[in-house]
């Protein structure tokens, strides 16, 4: 559901998990459920399925189909649905992004593929967003990746890419805020009507105070009101509450995020979701494993320091 309103891809999105029963097959019920509930706080404009945070390299081309599906169905009418293309070939990204409009998204999220560091040649990851612009028309956002990996776009690449008609929007996760202002200036400065949406989880204060239009966190499926907060303190002048929202969001994000190994975050994600009694299973799919019971207790303090679970639990 686009809103007709101008700039209506702005505002806060929940990067969704995927729950997944016993046997490791899709939990198509859990998973309807968690996307009603984490559009349920005010605020929230829509979600962002088949990211990184639902383990979209994980699933099967019919598995992410699906995926939009529910989630078209359980929100479409009343919250906007992107859906996120992740695949090394061009020619298969062109075919997920078919299946994504078909099932019903609002907007595709065009992330870079791993291999040949693609990003890294404006000729490859041009070509590639073309391809999948002139298949669908459908709205596309970029994914910025962090600083440390070899997959942000540099300045030349990303001035191209906000160029292809269709982008409306960039899922900024550079993961470091000086990073962030600079690809923020360049976006503005070429393609204005862009949206830059800072979407690094541990560097959202300092981000929302540089100036964005939204954000696309997986935080999100723990904290959606307090990130919707942030940004409302931010866009408020509201330096006060917004220090002591972050105060908050912070530690929790450090724990998830900024604690070595780094890719257990979304099974931490999936984690704190059974520590708080959303989900019975938490469990990631291979080759991601459960976390051990001292990673488990960790979560536990984290999430009662964060003020939402009760010291006692």
């Amino acid at each position: 559901m686009i809103p007709a309103i101008d700039h209506p891809f702005r505002g806060i999105y929940v990067a969704t998990l995927t729950p997944f029963r016993d046997d490791g097959t899709i939990d198509e019920d859990a998973l309807a459920d968690h996307f009603r509930s984490v559009t349920a706080e005010p605020g929230i404009v829509g979600v962002l399925c088949n990211g990184h945070a639902g383990e979209n390299i994980l699933l099967t081309r019919e598995e992410r189909r699906r995926v939009t599906e529910i989630a078209v169905k359980a929100i479409g009418d009343t919250h906007i649905v992107v859906c996120g293309i992740l695949c090394e070939a061009t020619a298969e990204a062109v075919s997920h992004a078919e299946d994504a409009a078909q099932a019903g998204a609002d907007s595709i999220l065009v992330f870079p593929p791993f291999s040949w560091a693609l990003s890294q040649d404006s000729e490859m990851a041009v070509t590639h967003h073309r391809a999948i612009a002139e298949a669908v028309d459908t709205p596309m956002m970029l994914y910025q990746a962090g600083v440390a990996s070899a997959l942000a776009y540099r300045p030349e690449v990303l001035s191209r890419l906000v160029l292809l008609p269709t982008v409306v929007g960039i899922k900024e996760g550079s993961w470091e805020s000086n990073a962030y202002d600079r690809n923020r200036r360049l976006v503005k400065s070429t393609a204005p009507h862009v949206e830059i949406m800072a979407s690094g989880d541990e560097h959202l204060l300092s981000c929302f105070a540089i100036g964005s239009e939204g954000s696309l966190v997986s935080l999100a499926v723990i904290m959606p009101g307090e990130i919707v907060a942030l940004d409302r303190a931010v866009q408020g002048g509201d330096l006060e509450r917004a220090r002591a929202l972050s105060e908050r969001i912070q530690p929790l994000a450090n724990a998830i995020y900024g604690t070595h190994p780094v890719g257990w975050a979304t099974a931490r994600l999936k984690a704190c979701m059974v520590l708080l009694g959303h989900w019975r299973n938490g469990s990631p799919r291979a080759p991601i494993t459960d976390l051990p019971s001292s990673e488990i207790l960790r979560l536990r303090h984290a999430l009662a320091d964060a003020g939402l679970l009760g010291s006692d639990a």
